[in-house]
């Protein structure tokens, strides 16, 4: 089965606040746990994939536990668990089934930290890709400095994380940030269907194994691995 995750919160441009991160990641630990789910996809409803965290919640000191504690709260009991809870939500699990980000409008800030996370992400030709807390003084907290190197080097996430300057959705294409760039409107049904072809493969264990091999490969030599 496909599981499909929708961010929604239009008034704040799908903007996270503590309550959004907690059914985020709710919803990601609900796709671990159920056997029949085989891959998910992430997709931001209303025009924009997610303006980071919601600042006004963190200025108002509403609904930011955590948030405003640059991501120390953990919510699983367990500090060596796969599956803490960060500061947008999912984004310190490592889960064992893959995720997709489908992507149209802006996907900033800590949105893009939620999209690096992912495994995979679709974006549709009218995205814009930033590290655009950059503006206001807000550092990356939820892995992004990670994730972004190592998806498309260091010398293209620095010019990201230094001037926070808006990507367009071919030079993220041609950066590697994005896997596929489809038409205005389509990134849902895009991701979805490549969510149904992954699910569709059998031996889902050897898929999975061979992708937390790839995911963990970071720092081990060569030999003896696979």
């Amino acid at each position: 089965a496909v599981w499909t995750v929708v961010l929604h919160r239009p008034h704040a441009r799908n903007a996270v606040d503590r309550a959004t991160a907690d059914a985020l990641w709710q919803a990601f630990l609900e796709f671990e746990q159920d056997e029949c789910a085989k891959c998910a996809f992430l997709y931001g409803k209303g025009g924009t994939f997610c303006a980071g965290a919601d600042l006004k919640a963190l200025s108002s000191k509403v609904g930011t536990d955590g948030l405003s504690r640059g991501g120390n709260k953990v919510t699983d009991p367990d500090p060596n668990s796969r599956l803490q809870e960060g500061p947008m939500g999912p984004t310190r699990m490592a889960l064992s089934k893959p995720v997709i980000a489908a992507v149209e409008g802006h996907c900033v800030a800590g949105g893009l930290e939620l999209a690096v996370w992912c495994d995979l992400r679709i974006c549709d030709e009218l995205a814009v890709f930033g590290v655009f807390c950059r503006r206001w003084g807000v550092p990356l907290v939820d892995g992004g400095t990670v994730r972004l190197p190592r998806l498309i080097g260091q010398s293209r996430a620095l010019d990201m994380i230094l001037t926070g300057r808006p990507v367009p959705a071919l030079e993220a294409l041609h950066f590697g940030l994005v896997n596929r760039v489809v038409s205005k409107g389509t990134a849902r049904q895009a991701a979805e269907a490549l969510a149904s072809e992954i699910a569709s493969y059998p031996e889902q264990d050897c898929m999975r194994m061979d992708r937390r091999s790839a995911l963990e490969q970071w720092g081990l030599p060569s030999e003896g691995h696979s």
